[in-house]
């Protein structure tokens, strides 16, 4: 009896082994699925804390160029070019742009917005001006905030580039606008205008913003123009612990035109992979210039052929497809 008792004992601790869930191998993640994304340090986070770069394009101003703010065009986006990320440029105070056309406003950037989530694409929303507006970006990401915020793939992009505004007056901004986008979303994270056209990111890392986490500050370059000075700004910036996305960046001269300038280009590239820094190029749009990367016969639904793309739109997307995981 004693040993049949050992017998059936030795069963049932078996049969319980045998019922215990398999151990789960954390799976690597594709480069278009990092989760929500987090800010530690200087560095930018999958959900994991495993470092992440986002590399992708900005859609040109909306009210110039709606045409292509379309669900199509980002999911070519993301199938041909292997985006990881696309920014919605609301035009916010010249002529057509936002404060003229709300509605219309908002129709587009949420064609690119719902777009995005639909294809697991994270999504810059900015509030693309070159002035201040504090009660009305308050008011227009506040709701923005209530209807995305539950999204880990939308981020905030709360001024594209302040011109003629001190840090001073630009951090008041941030904080307050940062704070209603708080209220209703508590972790996505928030990109913040930097003085100077998002130049002087040096400036803003001797008074950073305090009391808010997943918060990154922007820094804008057009390769022509733009050269090693701007990017020692930058490494004194991130030496003092400042976490820096360049959310618009080109390689050309800073108006949009001249040539591409290949050096320059090669030798920002370097430095952004060197830091495991994101970039987004500038832009989707079939404007007479350099930096759009269309010619005007593109279709606006995507399914472009290699003759629909300047240099500067077939540079783009060949640099963006040879970083892309499968």
């Amino acid at each position: 009896m004693k040993n049949l008792i050992l017998f059936l004992g030795m069963i049932f601790f078996s049969c319980q082994e045998k019922q215990d869930p398999p151990t789960v191998v954390e799976e690597i993640i594709p480069q278009s699925f990092y989760g929500a994304l987090q800010v530690s340090g200087t560095q930018l986070q999958n959900q994991h804390g495993q470092p992440v770069m986002l590399r992708g394009v900005s859609f040109g101003w909306h009210n110039w160029w709606p045409r292509f703010y379309t669900p199509r065009t980002v999911s070519w986006l993301k199938e041909d070019w292997k985006v990881n990320v696309v920014r919605a440029s609301m035009g916010v105070d010249v002529a057509g742009a936002y404060f003229d056309n709300p509605d219309f406003a908002i129709e587009k950037i949420e064609a690119v917005i719902d777009a995005a989530l639909a294809n697991d694409l994270y999504v810059i929303i900015d509030w693309h001006s070159h002035h201040l507006f504090q009660e009305e970006a308050v008011a227009f990401f506040g709701e923005v905030a209530k209807k995305y915020g539950n999204h880990p793939h939308v981020i905030y992009e709360i001024f594209n580039e302040p011109v003629d505004v001190e840090w001073s007056v630009l951090k008041a901004y941030s904080e307050n606008v940062i704070q209603k986008i708080r209220e209703v979303d508590p972790d996505n994270l928030i990109l913040v205008g930097t003085p100077n056209w998002s130049q002087d990111v040096d400036i803003a890392s001797h008074n950073p913003i305090l009391g808010h986490e997943n918060i990154m500050y922007v820094l804008h370059f057009y390769a022509g123009t733009h050269q090693a000075s701007l990017r020692a700004k930058a490494d004194k910036a991130l030496e003092r612990g400042l976490p820096i996305f360049v959310s618009e960046c080109a390689g050309m001269n800073a108006d949009g035109n001249g040539p591409i300038d290949e050096v320059s280009w090669e030798a920002w590239q370097t430095w952004m992979e060197s830091k495991q820094m994101s970039w987004i190029a500038w832009s989707i749009a079939d404007k007479d210039e350099t930096c759009s990367m269309l010619y005007p016969e593109s279709a606006s639904s995507g399914s472009w052929d290699p003759a629909n793309l300047k240099p500067w739109g077939a540079k783009v997307r060949s640099l963006v497809r040879s970083f892309a995981i499968d």
